[in-house]
């Protein structure tokens, strides 16, 4: 009896122990197999769907593994509180993880805690990390002293320099032999026929602000260029550009009045000069998307004998812009726009217009510390009468593509390859011309 006892006493005991066995070690392989599954969805960029996941698993929050791909998860997906939180508690368990430290940097930036955001970012500097993590922590400081403009007086200004070759520097036609309607057979003057040349470029600016109430501050800022053309000097040409404005930013709203300035010279007299004012609204849906929209309202003076041209000239126009969280950080931009050009000396139609356009915009980061743009425009320029002396309503179609390539020697210096190609094709074989520019510039940014 007693040794029949002792044996259902051990079996009873072993059936107890391996049902806490079970009831201790399943959970930990299902807490273990839902971070995985987690993981597995947010490295195959399923950000959204691994937030969704995690979120039916409120029983593992405090568990380390799941905090983090979580924690990354909702910041992706949306969701920065709630992503911050979980990276504090495993930051709180493992301190020295610098891929931890700056997701959770990224997520106070989105939160709009930059504060934070710098500390973190700084703190992960300190460790000496890779050079592709470095630009990239860079980038985000340089965006956190953006903002911080909203709160104290800042103020950024550039110098630049270059060469390059343009073929067509004053867009004239191919050919002086052409054929228009009314006059037929004639001959162009030289100065209306392409003319290429090397040139040497310099450029300066600046801009600062100035807060002035919570959110809302007075910028205003300047630059000036001049292209001097080693084979065509008679189309040197000074462009100056002056803004003063005021900025007001609520939640995830932006809105900007500003006024400016711009005047063009050349061969040392003055071409053009244009005020303005533009009224901007510009959106953060999140991290990766802003939109915009803007008014603008400009007069148009040009001196001598193309007074003629003088007019008012009005834009509207959207655009959207996204970034993308993958390899080479793609970044895409798009605008649409409207614009009316209403003559006003003598109202003449023949010289107003309606214009159409539209831009798209590339961009990556293939490897630290370099940078590849491409972009390209589509005009059209529909003249509300037929030309006074052709007696033929014009109608121009532009194409411009444009590229190019930078690399960056520190967070201030930078060189950049560009090339930009332009042909406005026209009704009116007097206005049709192909121009290509390509240019090597240096540039030193003081932030």
């Amino acid at each position: 009896m007693p040794q029949i006892a002792k044996g259902r006493i051990s079996l009873g005991f072993a059936r107890l122990f391996g049902a806490f066995l079970l009831g201790v070690i399943f959970p930990i392989a299902s807490y273990a197999a839902v971070a995985d599954e987690v993981k597995t969805i947010l490295e195959q960029g399923k950000s959204k769907e691994a937030y969704e996941l995690g979120r039916q698993h409120p029983e593992q929050l405090g568990d380390p593994v799941f905090d983090y791909y979580y924690g990354v998860a909702a910041i992706d997906a949306g969701h920065a509180g709630e992503g911050v939180l979980a990276l504090e508690r495993y930051i709180i368990n493992f301190p020295g993880n610098t891929s931890a430290r700056l997701e959770l940097a990224r997520g106070y930036y989105v939160l709009g805690e930059y504060a934070r955001a710098g500390e973190e970012f700084r703190e992960v500097l300190k460790t000496n990390p890779p050079t592709a993590v470095k630009v990239n922590i860079q980038r985000y400081l340089d965006a956190i002293r953006a903002r911080e403009s909203r709160y104290k007086t800042s103020g950024t200004a550039f110098v630049e320099a270059g060469f390059g070759y343009d073929s067509n520097v004053n867009a004239g036609v191919d050919n002086a032999n052409i054929s228009l309607p009314v006059f037929g057979a004639v001959t162009v003057l030289n100065t209306g026929v392409k003319a290429h040349s090397r040139f040497e470029y310099f450029a300066v600016g600046g801009q600062m602000s100035q807060p002035v109430a919570p959110g809302v501050a007075v910028f205003g800022g300047g630059s000036f260029d001049t292209k001097f053309n080693s084979d065509a000097n008679q189309f040197d040409q000074r462009n100056l550009n002056l803004n003063l404005g005021l900025s007001a930013i609520k939640n995830k709203n932006l809105y900007r009045l500003t006024g400016s300035y711009s005047r063009i010279d050349v061969d040392n007299a003055l071409f053009l000069q244009a005020p303005a004012g533009t009224v901007e609204w510009l959106y953060q849906y999140d991290e990766l998307q802003t939109f915009n929209t803007y008014a603008q309202a400009t007069t148009l003076r040009y001196e001598g004998t193309n007074n003629v041209r003088d007019s008012n000239f009005y834009s509207l126009g959207l655009g959207y812009r996204k970034a993308f969280i993958s390899k080479w950080q793609p970044l895409f931009n798009m605008t649409v726009n409207y614009s009316r050009e209403d003559n006003i000396s003598g109202g003449r139609e023949d010289l107003s217009r309606d214009i159409y356009s539209g831009r798209v915009a590339f961009g990556v980061t293939p490897f630290p510390k370099w940078a590849v743009n491409v972009g390209g425009v589509v005009q059209l320029s529909q003249y509300r009468a037929p030309d006074l002396f052709l007696a033929t309503r014009r109608r121009d179609v532009y194409y411009s593509g444009d590229a190019s390539i930078s690399y960056a020697f520190t967070s201030n210096l930078s060189a950049r390859v560009e090339y930009l190609y332009n042909h406005n094709h026209s009704n009116l074989a007097l206005f049709e011309y192909h121009r290509d520019v390509a240019a090597f510039k240096l540039r030193y940014d003081f932030k």
